[in-house]
């Protein structure tokens, strides 16, 4: 999640009155807010406002351009810019007619500094989700098609994409390693159709899946009257992925008596189908993959872990990665998106927050999974763990401001792995601000972990 820096949080006020300028900038700035004050529009149309982070806060009667008219302007360049007018003149009519035409919100004269920097705080809010949001579809859009399928911007990550592209064009054995969950079948699958066997059969073997009665016709093929019901001659799995590449999923779960089968057709790239003395050539790759560690695994053979160890891609669980969840959790709502014809909600702070306090034991598979009940409607969190995500209308709004508060403290100090410096700097408050936050929402020592 991205929290904003002060220099994010600016409120750029525009008023003609100077004596009213002064005192709404001193105002603004005793609650941690950076305020560029002007006193006319002239110049707040030339800003980068695509990319501006904060709010404009406009008076509405002005010599020149009037606030109303200045509102349009902005937003005909960005219509997600936050536009609160001010105004000492206001009427229903006008109100009315500002929010009509797409102001964030009205604030008539006199008001208290107190209501404008509620109104400030939550549009500064929405902007931030705004730009995130932005941010993320420009990142998921302006990659390459290996950038789309291995989504995340963690060194890690993009590490195992240079290595994938390294690798696919040879047609060296590879071990993929990861926890369940973290994506191995996309990595070899990208590992074959981004080489040279991309034309040719994708071959998906789970080795847990297969009975062990059956694993050998099924891998080795079998001739006609091999075996009881063997009535007619059958190509094996890997037979049929001759020119491209066999994928051996979970193959620490392959029985011990058909490893050192499947390591002299590795070796020899030739196989014999049951019932027959004929050899058959195999122009195929393999790519093996396991959650376990085969290497001191005395149900694995050793010699069959060192031909299949080639090349090794570990695959980073998502824990070890957590600054790309918000944008793999975007890009899988976008999937859901599509196959459910269903709008995706909005991703709110508390929602951020939740996502990046869980552990996600499950990896990517979990993430997907939360992210298709998110497009659904039907997700409302992790229970009543930290960071858990509070239902909108759910206590009243004190309530569910501290909950929001601490998701985002429980999150922000997860994410320095329980260190409290980089946590109060990057959240913009002291370190005295912290610990009385900490204290006052009963963040726990198991919380906030060891660092200091």
């Amino acid at each position: 999640m991205t929290v904003l820096r002060q220099r994010d949080r600016v409120v750029h006020l525009i008023d003609d009155d100077a004596d009213l300028r002064h005192a709404l900038t001193q105002s603004l700035q005793l609650e941690g807010l950076s305020v560029v004050a002007h006193a006319d529009a002239g110049a707040v149309c030339d800003l980068p406002l695509r990319t501006l982070y904060g709010v404009i806060v406009s008076d509405i009667r002005m010599p020149g351009t009037d606030g109303l008219t200045l509102m349009r302007q902005i937003l005909a360049i960005d219509p997600t810019m936050p536009v609160v007018l001010i105004t000492g003149h206001g009427d229903v009519q006008m109100a009315v007619e500002a929010m009509r035409a797409g102001a964030y919100d009205f604030i008539e004269k006199p008001f208290s500094a107190n209501r404008l920097f509620s109104v400030v705080e939550r549009a500064i809010e929405k902007r931030r989700l705004v730009l995130e949001n932005r941010s993320l579809r420009s990142a998921l859009e302006g990659g390459d098609d290996l950038s789309s399928r291995l989504v995340g911007r963690n060194p890690a990550i993009q590490h195992l994409r240079a290595q994938i592209s390294a690798v696919a064009e040879t047609d060296a054995d590879v071990l993929i390693t990861g926890e369940t969950g973290t994506g191995k079948e996309v990595v070899a699958r990208a590992l074959h159709d981004f080489g040279p066997r991309r034309k040719g059969n994708f071959v998906a073997i789970n080795c847990a899946a297969l009975p062990a009665d059956i694993f050998e016709s099924e891998l080795f093929g079998h001739e006609a009257g091999a075996f009881t019901g063997a009535q007619k001659l059958r190509i094996g799995k890997l037979e049929h992925a001759n020119g491209g590449t066999v994928f051996l999923d979970e193959i620490e779960s392959m029985p011990i008596e058909l490893q050192a089968k499947l390591l002299r057709a590795i070796e020899g790239r030739m196989i014999e189908r049951l019932g027959s003395n004929r050899q058959v050539s195999l122009d195929v790759r393999f790519v093996a993959a396991t959650k376990a560690d085969l290497e001191n695994n005395p149900s694995f053979r050793t010699d069959l872990y060192y031909r299949l160890n080639v090349i090794t891609l570990e695959i980073p669980a998502l824990r070890a990665r957590k600054d790309d969840i918000p944008l793999l959790f975007f890009h899988m709502a976008r999937e859901a998106r599509a196959r459910y014809r269903r709008e995706i909600p909005d991703l709110t702070p508390p929602i951020e927050a939740g996502l990046l306090a869980h552990d996600w034991p499950g990896n990517v598979r979990e993430l997907r999974n939360v992210a298709d009940r998110f497009v659904l409607g039907m997700w409302s969190g992790f229970g009543a763990a930290p960071g858990a995500v509070v239902e909108p209308g759910s206590g009243n709004l004190s309530d569910r401001t501290d909950a929001f508060e601490r998701a985002v403290i429980v999150a922000e100090i997860a994410r320095n792995n329980g260190a409290l410096k980089p946590t109060y700097e990057s959240l913009g408050i002291s370190r005295k601000g912290l610990y009385e936050k900490m204290r006052r929402l009963d963040i726990s020592a198991d919380a906030r972990g060891d660092g200091s």
